[in-house]
C-alpha cells in the first residue's frame, strides 16, 4: 500500500508514530504538507498538483488537518475523494467535527446522549438559555475552538451573562452548555478505529481546574470501557463521518455524554498511557480498507429521474408490523430496502425474510411516488403552557394575575 499522510507537522509525535507503524509493516509511506496541494478541476478528471508537480498514485490518504487549514485542508481530501483514492477520514466527516454546533445537532437527532446545550444570537434570549439547560453554573464554549481552549465556565448567571455578552461583541459564536456536576473534572477519550474502539483513557483535572485536557495538566489513566461507552463511541464517529476518532465523553447519572468528536486526536498521551500501539491498529485499519473508497451513496443514487433515498418509519398498528420485508411488497412497488434501524441496531442489507417489528426504520431507495405514500405525516410539537405560581399577599389570600382573589383555606 502506497500511503499519503497529511501533515504539517512531520516531526510530531503522532505523524513520526503513524510513519514508522505503516514502514513496519512493509508499506509506502510518505508525509506531505497539506497547503502544498494545488487542486486542478476539468470535466471528468480531477487533478492534484504537489510542489508543482502532478501528484503520483496514492492508494490511500490519512488526512491530519489542524483546525486552522479545515477549509483548505478538507478541499484538498474531498479531491482525493474525487479521484477514488481511500480516506481514513472523510472531508464532510472532518468538516462535521469541526464544528461543535454542527456535531451536536447531528448527534442530537440520533438519540445520542449530550449535555443539554443552547445556541443563542440575540442578547435577549441569553438569560432564559441559561435557564434551558438547567441555570448557572453552565460552561460557555466558542463554537470552533479546539485543545480545551476557548472552554469556559460560569459561576453564577450574572457572570456567564458577561461572558457571552463580550464573546459577542467580538463577532465570536458560543454554545452553553449544562454543567455536569457528577463528572468532577474528569472525562473520558475513547480512540475510535472502524467500528471499535481501540484504546481508552479517563483524563483526570487538577487543582481548580475543571478542563482534564492533559496538555493542561490534566492526569491520564488508562480505562477498560463498558459495553454501553464503546458502543456510543462508535456511533458517534460513525454518524459524523468519521473512521478515525477521539471521542470525548463525560461520565453522568445517566450514562455517557458526548462533549465532543476530534477527526485528529493525538496518538502521544493515550500511547503513554495504555502502552497500546494505537498507530499500528490505524494502519492495519486503513490497509484492511484500502481497496473501499468512498461513496456518497445519497448523491449517486438520487442522479436517477424519480428515484431517491429515504427512510420509512414502522409505526405501533403498522400494516408492515410482523410481516417479513418480502410480504410487504416493496419491491414490487419499486422500493429497495438499503438498510434496517432496530434500536441502537444497524442492520445492512436485511434478508427478505426478516421480521419488522413497531419503530423499525428501513432505509430505502426507490420510486419517490410510490415511497410518498409510506412517509408518515410529520408530527407537529406541542407547545407546552408554563403554569405560574401562585402568589400569596398579605392577606392570605391568593392572588391571579394581581386580579381575582381566592380565599386560602383556613
Amino acid at each position: 500500500m502506497k500511503l499519503a499522510i497529511l501533515s504539517r507537522g512531520p516531526k510530531s509525535y503522532s505523524t513520526r508514530r503513524l510513519k514508522e507503524a505503516a514502514l513496519a509493516r512493509n508499506h509506502e509511506v510518505k508525509v506531505l504538507n497539506t497547503l502544498k496541494f494545488a487542486i486542478d478541476l476539468d470535466r471528468g478528471s480531477p487533478d492534484l498538483y504537489f510542489r508543482q508537480k502532478q501528484l503520483s498514485h496514492y492508494d490511500a490518504v490519512l488526512p491530519r488537518i489542524g483546525a486552522s487549514i479545515t477549509y483548505y485542508g478538507t478541499a484538498v481530501v474531498r479531491q482525493f475523494e474525487e479521484m477514488d483514492v481511500f480516506c481514513a477520514n472523510t472531508a464532510n466527516g472532518i468538516s462535521n467535527s469541526r464544528d461543535k454546533l454542527r456535531s451536536l445537532q447531528i448527534l442530537s437527532r440520533h438519540h445520542l446522549g449530550i449535555p443539554r446545550t443552547t445556541f443563542v444570537n440575540d442578547k435577549y434570549d441569553v438569560l432564559p438559555a441559561i435557564e434551558r439547560v438547567g441555570g448557572a453554573p453552565v460552561v460557555i464554549k466558542l463554537i470552533e475552538g479546539t485543545q480545551g481552549i476557548g472552554v469556559l465556565l460560569a459561576e453564577t448567571t450574572k457572570s456567564a451573562e458577561a461572558i457571552i455578552e463580550l464573546l459577542q461583541s467580538q463577532q465570536q459564536d458560543v454554545l452553553i452548555q449544562k454543567f455536569v456536576a457528577e463528572s468532577k473534572g474528569k472525562d473520558i477519550r475513547a480512540f475510535v478505529v472502524g467500528d471499535r474502539v481501540v484504546g481508552a483513557m479517563r483524563r483526570v483535572a487538577q487543582g481548580q481546574e475543571f478542563r482534564s485536557n492533559v496538555h493542561r495538566g490534566g492526569v491520564a489513566e488508562a480505562v477498560e470501557l463498558s459495553e454501553e461507552y464503546q458502543e456510543t463511541a462508535v456511533r458517534a464517529a460513525q454518524i459524523l463521518g468519521l473512521r478515525i476518532a477521539g471521542v470525548d465523553m463525560l461520565e453522568s447519572k445517566t450514562g455517557p455524554q458526548i462533549m465532543e468528536v476530534n477527526s485528529s486526536p493525538g496518538l502521544e498521551g493515550i500511547e503513554t498511557c495504555t502502552q497500546l500501539d494505537i498507530a499500528g491498529a490505524v494502519i492495519e485499519y486503513i490497509a484492511a480498507r484500502v481497496d473501499f473508497s468512498d461513496i456518497d451513496i445519497r448523491q449517486r443514487l438520487t442522479v436517477s429521474k424519480g428515484y431517491g433515498v429515504s427512510e420509512i418509519l414502522i409505526p405501533k398498528g403498522s400494516d408492515f408490523e410482523g410481516q417479513t420485508i418480502n410480504s410487504t411488497d416493496l419491491s414490487a412497488k419499486d422500493i429497495n430496502v438499503l438498510t434496517l434501524y432496530r434500536g441502537n441496531k444497524v442492520i445492512p442489507n436485511p434478508r427478505a425474510d426478516r421480521v419488522l417489528e413497531a419503530d423499525d426504520k428501513l432505509l430505502c431507495f426507490g420510486k419517490l411516488e410510490s415511497m410518498r405514500g409510506l412517509l408518515p405525516p410529520k408530527a407537529q410539537r406541542r407547545r407546552h403552557r408554563k403554569i405560574k405560581d401562585l402568589k400569596t399577599d398579605v392577606t392570605g389570600q391568593l392572588s391571579m394575575d394581581g386580579t381575582d382573589k381566592l380565599t386560602t383555606a383556613e
